[in-house]
């Protein structure tokens, strides 16, 4: 099974004659098969990629530089120990900060591995914030009490409309079969409208109707449908009546009684570009068409106050009678990863490798509400800024070592600028990694990864209810190794006993079992064990059917569009019910002056986050460029092809343009993952988004990747 965090679980079909990778194949089995995408099938060349990191290596140059030497294991393993007792021993534990992210997406080789390591020699500061979907896990356990809000996909065959709402799984893939489920739907005769600020290529494919909206404006756009569906009556009163707490005081404020201000569709409209009348249509249609699944994806959650996106389209679900109903959703969000979707025994984000408690977080007590973070973790958006300050900043440590594994971070976060400086502050770094990635060159030592294909693992379906096998196929290259192996063998030279006391196939056998796989022999064979479900997996399905004896996970037992927790917390931008806040650097900021075009940063198909960049067949398929309307390249003598500038107060990139008109005036795409090379004058020639963005975070911990304001020049 792949699982390269691309959004989906595939099968693959490996052929290897003599030990070495021959061609990739994929499902042609039984239905629904788990069909891989382009990367998946381009894997063989990342495990020969003539760049592919084979032997530990140390630096020689300047942080950044890119240069080092190939040492052996034993030196590299060394050295990393001694510098990190040397740290912990010289500043203290919290002194250390691990940069750890998923990966690829497994039970055996993820986060646990490094975490039990620095927590049994004395702790690390971690990060907080789920970088891809925080404001949809925080709007989750705030209104469901859960993060587990998802019906499986073969439910799209039940539905009459489907709203993709900032949702693009022909090219994030968000579960392997989804695209032919959604296929399958409009021919069956659903309807399937799409809201997103691009003409997206699910738009292209599925859509009848494509409602172009401006970033940032989602709330917006939701409450004025939630105005139309109470100022007409075409609210299920009887379900809000059953199910939620806090409707009045939702209809309160969306009417104008709080406030003076009705969020009719006709305020809207400036907000969001999308014209009243149009706002009105679809909240009709989404109010009189059972069952109907807003498709809610994780895009608009994306930015200053993302959670309010999520909270406010869980709140139409209710309204709307479509939670907990085959064919409805329940409007939490569509990407669905192993932290939802189907509710496994044993998700594949709880590392198959105990955990030990942190000592420096345990004198802390856990944050209030669905934030889940101890002090004194950083947000992740934070974490250069907590480098360079430090406690002279107001942070709990100097931090003066860095881990990072599964990660690119300087590639992934927002500010790179920002964040180069502060990993060349450092005193010791080490890294991860598969290649020489923009965060490699910073480390001082780099330890080399195997890849899914040269280690053992198990992964879980996204979307569909199965246990992948990831069997390793090729023995590791050169002298590669697995995290946990990695991990396991700096424990035996950090003096810590007792780190790992059962083998790797001990470990996932368990693992399986606790997932009710009957046979672990048999799933290694065919590499998937598929649950037999009675039929589609709905959320909140027994909650409906019976709530006397099925309450929701939450304080009240119901849906709560309103949340007393909340409201007695008071904390500031985090509001009881779902409100619509004007987005910082948005269109109404008196920087769009400066700056007037919003920037989105996507995901698209030749990529997994930052993974895959350097495979020469995928790059092929897409070329990193900037997409912007037509009008907006017009007024600015920009033509199709034409190299440009982007730029903001933090940072500047040159790219290519792609006029358009897939795409809203006002708004320009710059795609999310590309590997920051900067110039000598600091310009970054690659196209990395996140030059630009902020590393400000929501009131709820979300990333805003998607709210930066950026000018755009023609380069001479």
């Amino acid at each position: 099974m792949c699982a390269s965090h691309c959004g989906g679980a595939c099968l693959l079909k490996v052929h290897v004659r003599d030990g070495i990778i021959t061609r990739i194949e994929t499902d042609d089995g039984e239905e629904p098969q788990l069909r891989g995408c382009l990367r998946g099938r381009a894997y063989r060349q990342r495990v020969y990629a003539p760049d592919r990191l084979l032997y530990p290596l140390k630096r020689v140059g300047q942080r950044g530089e890119g240069k080092f030497e190939r040492i052996s294991w034993d030196e590299a393993l060394d050295t990393t120990a001694r510098e990190l007792l040397r740290v912990r021993d010289t500043y203290g534990p919290a002194s250390i900060i691990l940069a750890q992210m998923t990966g690829d997406v497994c039970s055996l080789n993820n986060f646990g591995a490094m975490d039990r390591l620095l927590s049994m020699a004395g702790g690390y500061t971690s990060p907080w914030g789920v970088t891809s979907f925080q404001g949809g896990v925080y709007a989750s356990l705030v209104t469901y009490g859960t993060w587990f809000c998802s019906n499986t996909r073969d439910d799209l065959l039940n539905s009459r409309l489907i709203i993709m709402w900032g949702w693009d799984p022909a090219s994030t893939v968000t579960g392997p079969n989804t695209c032919w489920y959604l296929a399958q739907a409009r021919e069956a005769g659903a309807r399937i409208i799409c809201v997103d600020p691009r003409y997206t290529d699910s738009a292209a494919t599925f859509a009848h109707q494509w409602i172009p909206i401006r970033p940032g404006t989602d709330t917006a756009m939701l409450l004025a449908m939630a105005h139309v569906m109470i100022r007409e009556k075409l609210h299920d009163q009887a379900f809000l009546s059953t199910y939620t707490v806090g409707f009045d005081r939702f209809s309160d404020y969306v009417m104008g009684a709080e406030d003076g201000l009705p969020k009719t569709p006709r305020w809207a409209e400036p907000i969001t570009g999308v014209p009243a009348a149009t706002i009105e249509q679809l909240a009709r249609e989404y109010a009189t068409t059972r069952p109907a699944a807003l498709m809610t994806g994780i895009a608009p959650g994306r930015t200053a106050y993302g959670e309010q996106y999520h909270r406010a389209a869980i709140t139409l679900a209710a309204m709307t009678g479509n939670v907990g109903v085959h064919g409805g959703d329940a409007g939490a969000r569509a990407w669905e990863s192993v932290m939802g979707g189907f509710p496994y025994p044993v998700n594949s984000m709880i590392s198959a490798i105990p955990r030990v408690s942190n000592p420096v977080e345990k004198a802390f007590p856990r944050t209030a509400g669905p934030l889940f973070y101890r002090r004194p973790r950083i947000h992740f958006s934070r974490l250069a800024d907590a480098i360079l300050k430090g406690k002279a900043g107001g942070y709990h440590a100097d931090y003066k070592a860095l881990v990072v594994a599964q990660c690119n971070y300087l590639v992934q976060f927002p500010n790179s600028n920002k964040i180069a400086r502060a990993l060349k502050s450092l005193e010791f770094m080490v890294v991860e990694e598969q290649f020489m990635t923009p965060t490699a060159s910073y480390a001082d030592i780099v330890l080399p990864v195997a890849s899914f294909m040269e280690r053992n693992d198990l992964t879980q379906g996204v979307g569909t209810a199965y246990i992948g096998s990831m069997n390793r196929v090729i023995e590791p290259l050169g002298e590669c190794k697995p995290p946990w192996r990695i991990a396991a063998e700096l424990a035996e030279r950090m003096g810590l006993d007792g780190y790992l006391d059962k083998s790797e196939e001990e470990v996932l056998e368990e693992r399986a079992r606790q997932n009710g796989v009957p046979d672990y022999g048999a799933l290694k064979e065919r590499g998937v064990y598929r649950y037999q479900l009675p039929g589609p997996f709905v959320a909140f399905k027994e909650q409906i059917e019976d709530p006397a004896n099925h309450p929701f996970p939450t304080p009240s037992g119901k849906i709560e569009i309103y949340s007393q927790q909340w409201e007695e917390l008071g904390i500031e931008g985090l509001p009881p019910l779902p409100r619509y806040f004007e987005s910082w650097e948005g269109r109404s900021d008196p920087l769009a002056e400066k700056y007037p075009l919003q920037l989105i940063t996507t995901h698209f198909k030749r990529r997994a986050l930052s993974q895959f960049e350097n495979i020469p067949w995928l790059r092929e398929v897409q070329e990193q460029a900037l997409l912007m309307n037509a009008s907006d390249a017009e007024a600015r003598g920009i033509r199709n092809g034409d190299m440009v500038r982007v730029f903001n107060d933090r940072g500047e990139t040159v790219i290519r343009a792609r006029v358009t008109e897939r795409i809203m005036p006002g708004v320009v795409d710059l795609p999310h993952g590309a590997w920051y090379a900067p110039d000598e004058k600091g310009v970054d020639r690659a196209g990395c988004a996140n030059v630009l963005t902020s590393e400000e975070y929501s009131p709820g911990g979300s990333f805003p990747y998607n709210t930066a304001l950026v000018q755009v020049e023609k380069l001479d």
